[in-house]
């Protein structure tokens, strides 16, 4: 099986056009064509991991956190990310990066975060912005199924729960085709007037190039009129973090002490607090200082996640619950994640978690 084959079903699972600006995912390291027998998935990577590839004869390293952040201006090994990627290349081990791919996903790393400590009816907690078109197109009536058909198959017309979503209304249509056009109706210079069909559907944004291409090769003209429009509509399934309810309210003590049992840890950070019961709590897996206002806004008694400053515990003024239980820890589901996919999704295929523990905080 070719490496692209495998990255191809990773992305129409978390496309790529989701990953936050600032993140450098997809393949970092190898060639997309060379031949792949078997995976590692692991959440980072280094040389450690990369000789686990190497011994377990895995082709390919599918990870969470990208090895490469920064550009790089030199292999000459002179520090860790460095010496890893010198290492996968000698090897030719390739690697695949999802991260906040996967974290913008409605099912990713924050879902299963909240799942984890029981968190019931989730939903994304800061929708990204900027995510969806407003295709507007006008097809001669005879072939409005035809090209609706089309534009669905590719991807448009998603809204939420819902697919095959389209809005049509009937009209005319006219044009004058100079000396170099060639009409699928009527002939040059000569004013055509057309029964047609305006149609309009909805056009998430990774979806957007093969919608286009879709338009162009099914619709009857040789140049097609169409409007593409971003549209400020947020994608309920697209964005970061999650939040959720408890089934039952928790004494503020005992949700602690959950979180600790949940997530296996034996100690953990949070601000001082007034609330008394927790029942609605916020998530987001690793660093996530960013959500503390958005968990407000939308009620949260707390929020769970990670790498959080000094002065960040004051940002709720004893308000919200803040609980810092560790960047690796409220993330390390993601090998999990990822294996359960790709065994669902290619059978007969070893997918293999790596054993190295690359969280790099240790507790005394």
């Amino acid at each position: 099986m070719k490496i692209s084959t495998i990255t191809q079903i990773l992305e129409q699972w978390a496309p790529l056009a989701y990953a936050e600006d600032f993140d450098n995912v997809g393949l970092l390291v190898g060639n997309k064509d060379n031949d792949c027998e078997n995976v590692l998935i692991a959440h980072d990577v280094s040389e450690a991991v990369v000789e686990e590839a190497l011994q377990k004869k895995c082709q390919l390293i599918i990870c969470f956190h990208p090895i490469i952040f920064k550009g790089l201006k030199s292999l000459t090994g002179k520090n860790y990310v460095e010496k890893t990627v010198i290492k996968a290349i000698e090897n030719k081990i390739a690697i695949y990066a999802l991260h906040t791919a996967l974290d913008n996903h409605k099912e990713g790393i924050s879902f299963t975060l909240g799942k984890t400590i029981g968190l019931l009816n989730q939903r994304i907690l800061i929708p990204q912005k900027n995510t969806l078109y407003q295709l507007t197109t006008y097809v001669p009536t005879a072939q409005k199924e035809i090209v609706l058909e089309a534009l669905h198959a590719a991807g448009a017309g998603a809204i939420g729960n819902y697919s095959q979503c389209s809005f049509s209304t009937l009209g005319e249509g006219q044009f004058l085709g100079d000396d170099h056009s060639n009409p699928q109706l009527g002939k040059q210079h000569t004013l055509i007037k057309v029964p047609e069909v305006k149609i309009q559907v909805i056009v998430p944004k990774h979806c957007k190039n093969n919608v286009l291409n879709a338009l162009q090769e099914n619709h009857p003209y040789e140049s097609v009129a169409y409007e593409l429009i971003a549209v400020e509509n947020l994608n309920p399934d697209i964005g970061l973090g999650s939040i959720g309810e408890l089934s039952q309210p928790m004494q503020r003590e005992d949700f602690m002490t959950h979180i600790k049992e949940s997530l296996h840890i034996s100690s953990l950070r949070h601000s001082d607090s007034k609330k008394t019961m927790i029942k609605k709590v916020a998530v987001l897996g690793g660093s996530g200082s960013f959500c503390i206002n958005a968990a407000i806004a939308q009620g949260a008694d707390a929020l769970v996640t990670a790498d959080l400053k000094y002065h960040d515990f004051y940002i709720p003024e004893n308000g919200l619950l803040l609980v810092d239980a560790g960047h690796y820890e409220t993330e390390h589901f993601t090998k999990k994640i990822i294996q359960d996919f790709l065994t669902k999704k290619i059978l007969n295929f070893a997918f293999t978690l790596s054993e190295v523990n690359t969280n790099p905080v240790k507790y005394f």
